[in-house]
């Protein structure tokens, strides 16, 4: 069955991301404060950027991998500018002029 990885932009100007088997009835309750505590908050949110997985499993496994990126990276996401992403994945453990991820 599909599913859907999908990033919100808050009214906040942060960025939430999350996965559903439907997505225009999960943005629907996202919009009216019906889905998650984080969005509830910062209403109003508006969809930013989404990508379709044929299960479940893949969708959720996305969701966590750019849970985990850092704003610049999900940003680069949104906009599309694939080849950024390698460039803001990179550690900077401490070493200046490294972006952090």
């Amino acid at each position: 069955m599909t599913a859907y990885v999908y990033m919100l932009r808050c009214s906040d100007g942060s960025l939430y991301v999350g996965s559903t088997r439907d997505l225009a009835t999960r943005l629907h309750q996202h919009q009216i404060g019906l889905g998650a505590n984080y969005t509830r908050e910062r209403l109003p949110v508006e969809l930013v950027w989404h990508e379709e997985y044929e299960n479940v499993g893949l969708a959720f496994s996305r969701e966590k991998q750019v849970q985990n990126w850092g704003r610049a990276k999900r940003l680069a996401l949104i906009d599309r500018d694939y080849e950024s992403l390698p460039v803001l994945a990179k550690k900077d453990f401490g070493r200046p002029g490294q972006p952090s991820g």
